[in-house]
């Protein structure tokens, strides 16, 4: 299964296991520290896996039966990285890096004056978000969009592209009414 029939919730159990546990591990992290959530994590893991052990154990004890070691498919998996798909994602993120670099330097040394204005706007209104919600608050609403906003625009997909439409006419119209009172801001034609 993959992330977007987790986010369509095409498998409901599935989805719902997805999205309870990260939204749990999220409010834990608005109550805990990092490190202690993590700690937890790490010894319910370890709670279960050696409770099964000692359950298996005592269970083929009775039975007189050597099934041997229960995970022990688990230890013999290779789970090493190849040099190959480490070199893969080392490309895929030295790429975006280079890109991301190459867009901020193109803002913050303004090579064009109206990308550069919608960037200082987009930055003074993050100031706002910021003062409103901290970092794991907007994970939180993030997550849960991620999770229900697929299925609201599967559901209603002509009634929301009509209205984006239509305030995306208006934005045009006015961001064109700007940029033609601003000297110097009509963009270049590529």
């Amino acid at each position: 299964m993959c992330a977007i029939d987790l986010l369509y919730w095409r498998n409901v159990k599935q989805s719902g296991a997805v999205f309870s546990s990260v939204l749990l591990l999220l409010f834990s992290l608005t109550q805990f520290s990092v490190v202690s959530v993590g700690a937890y994590l790490a010894l319910a893991a370890l709670s279960a896996t050696i409770s099964f052990r000692i359950y298996k154990s005592v269970l083929q004890a009775v039975q007189k039966t050597d099934e041997g070691h229960p995970f022990k498919a688990y230890l013999e998996m290779e789970i090493a990285l190849s040099q190959d798909q480490i070199s893969k994602y080392a490309d895929k993120v030295l790429l975006y890096t280079n890109t991301c670099m190459k867009e901020l330097r193109r803002l913050f040394l303004v090579q064009d004056l109206v990308d550069s204005l919608k960037f200082a706007v987009l930055m003074w209104l993050l100031t706002y978000v910021g003062a409103l919600f901290n970092g794991l608050t907007l994970l939180i609403l993030a997550v849960v969009s991620m999770f229900t906003m697929p299925v609201v625009y599967e559901k209603h997909q002509a009634q929301i592209d009509q209205y984006v439409g239509l305030i995306r006419t208006q934005v045009n119209s006015v961001v064109g009414k700007i940029q033609a009172k601003i000297p110097g801001a009509k963009r270049k034609e590529e």
